[in-house]
């Protein structure tokens, strides 16, 4: 019997990634290629949906042949995507209008205002779960829409974006949708991409006419709602096509759900917080779709073929990992991997803080209009200083939405499962972003003020003492307020348990996941439990 796999497509932020897994999960073939970041304004930010395309074949197509894997051995096809970058395209030529505006894209902010004036903000979160903000598909697509054509191309028809939109001629998605097209000629996106556009009705579990008018955005443009996975499939890729073979694609999610379920966050409670470019923390709320009262979102986190939606809470930042390329950009650092070693030669930040608004707050501020900020430099600062402040600030921010879930679950957090490349090792002791695995003590009890609350208090020092203990929170010229020195206790259980209930349920390994999002076919169940990280638990926590 000749060898079986199952191929992932993973379509970043900054690149595309292709694996190929083998029947016991292991990792038989992989290739990564980045492409370019478009900047054309400030606050703008956009891909070329043709050269995540292409890259996407040639990536398929390197790890195939490096690995000896003929296309025909490919079991089934999933997706993974950067959510909310958003696609217009000719249904018939295939041809973007026009390059792709990212998720980090703000140029509708004057929009997002103009709603929130009208009293629309709330009527439009009860629908979807979201907050009224440039960061969703919404305002993306009706910008396209309106300003398009005039920027990129002119329709032989004679048309404008519009008309040919209701005419049916032109498409629009989330950049699965995009590579779901090509791949099989289908106009197809999951449950996770859809819940994510503002668009999309989450209870109903349908796209809702109100907001479709809202945004004027022609229903005839969108596409087909599918399960995460599909016993039907999305379809299959052309024969005749680059990997001159019929695979079937079997599902697709959006990055931060797919690590939800990567994580094996199946049951109410589960959480993880992905470290990339932004961070994205969620928590899987069961068949409720909890309503956040602190800033976060309420979206889709998963559903397999034939079962009901599975809800979580988010927490979404903006810039984590963006912010130590920014360290590149302007040559504080030369690696990433430098991050580490200068962090750690200095014993604190020395009252310097960086809040990495680059592309405004996310989660739970929520204000498109702040930007980023270094404060408490003195003339003693050095770059070693304010690498270590950067990296802080990811802490900080992971802060700020972990108490704001708390606030909105009632779940303690006992245990958090992490991914992504701020934790990915790069030595023993460190990581490769010089972010280690924290316990909670230290997630969440670093420093009482966070750097969006120092943001809009000029003239604010914040001592901390390294490695734990009291910190000082302490306005210039002002008498100080100590908080609580945080230990850290037993690692106890997570999974949505009540606190000192000791309740342990057994979590399933990533191969049972795999089997679960393909539908069975062709990959054996893995083992009962799979490696995690977990949290200690803090005594004394503050609140």
């Amino acid at each position: 019997m000749t060898d079986t796999y199952v191929g992932s497509i993973d379509q970043g932020t900054t690149g595309t990634r292709f694996i190929a897994f083998d029947h016991s999960g292991q990792v038989v073939a992989n290739a990564y290629e980045r492409h370019e970041q478009i900047y054309p304004n400030p606050g703008w930010v956009e891909h070329d949906p043709v050269e995540i395309w292409e890259n996407t074949k040639a990536v398929i197509t390197r790890a195939l042949d490096d690995a000896g894997i003929d296309p025909s051995q490919l079991a089934a096809l999933g997706i993974t995507n950067q959510r909310e970058t958003t696609v217009v395209w000719d249904r018939d030529s295939g041809r973007p209008v026009h390059n792709a505006l990212v998720w980090q894209d703000r140029r509708t902010t004057d929009r997002v205002e103009a709603l929130t004036q009208a009293g629309k903000a709330e009527e439009i979160r009860e629908k979807t779960g979201l907050e009224v903000d440039a960061y969703f598909s919404a305002t993306k697509t009706e910008w396209l829409l309106d300003n398009a054509e005039p920027l990129k191309m002119r329709s032989a028809r004679g048309n404008d974006l519009r008309e040919r939109a209701e005419a049916g001629e032109l498409l629009m998605g989330t950049i699965d949708a995009w590579l779901v097209y090509n791949l099989t000629g289908n106009h197809v996106t999951d449950v996770t991409n859809a819940s994510r556009t503002m668009l999309y009705n989450i209870h109903d579990v349908e796209w809702d006419d109100d907001l479709l008018a809202e945004f004027d955005v022609p229903a005839e443009m969108l596409p087909d709602v599918r399960p995460s996975s599909d016993e039907s499939l999305y379809g299959h890729t052309d024969p005749d096509g680059f990997l001159g073979a019929e695979v079937p694609v079997a599902g697709a999610l959006g990055d931060q759900q797919a690590a939800l379920f990567g994580q094996t966050c199946f049951d109410e409670g589960d959480a993880k917080n992905t470290y990339g470019t932004g961070s994205f923390y969620l928590m899987n709320t069961g068949t409720d779709a909890v309503e956040s009262e602190h800033g976060l979102l309420t979206t889709i986190g998963f559903q397999l073929s034939g079962e009901p939606v599975q809800y979580a809470l988010e927490g979404s930042i903006f810039i984590t990992g963006a912010a130590i390329e920014w360290l590149e950009d302007v040559d504080l650092i030369n690696n990433a991997a430098q991050t580490a070693e200068l962090a750690r030669s200095v014993d604190s930040t020395d009252g310097v803080y960086l809040v990495p608004a680059f592309t405004g707050l996310g989660a739970p501020h929520w204000d498109g209009r702040a930007r980023g900020t270094i404060v408490g430099m003195t003339r003693g600062t050095k770059k070693e200083h304010i690498v270590r402040a950067t990296l802080e600030s990811i802490a900080y921010q992971t802060r700020d939405v972990a108490e704001a879930m708390e606030a909105d679950s009632g779940i303690e957090t006992t245990s958090l499962r992490v991914d992504g490349g701020a934790v990915r090792s790069g030595r023993d002791d460190g990581s490769r972003l010089g972010v280690r695995r924290r316990t909670r003590s230290r997630i969440l009890g670093h420093c009482r003020r966070t750097p969006g609350q120092l943001a809009d208090r000029p003239g604010v020092h914040a001592g901390t003492r390294p490695g734990g203990g009291r910190q000082t929170v302490q306005p210039v010229g002002g008498r100080g307020r100590a908080l609580p020195g945080l230990g850290t206790g037993r690692v106890v259980n997570a999974r949505g348990a009540a606190p000192g209930s000791g309740r342990r349920t057994r979590c399933r390994g990533v191969r049972g996941a795999v089997r679960r999002l393909v539908g069975g076919r062709g990959v054996r169940r893995g083992p009962r439990c799979a490696p995690g990280v977990r949290l200690h638990r803090a005594r004394g926590l503050p609140g």
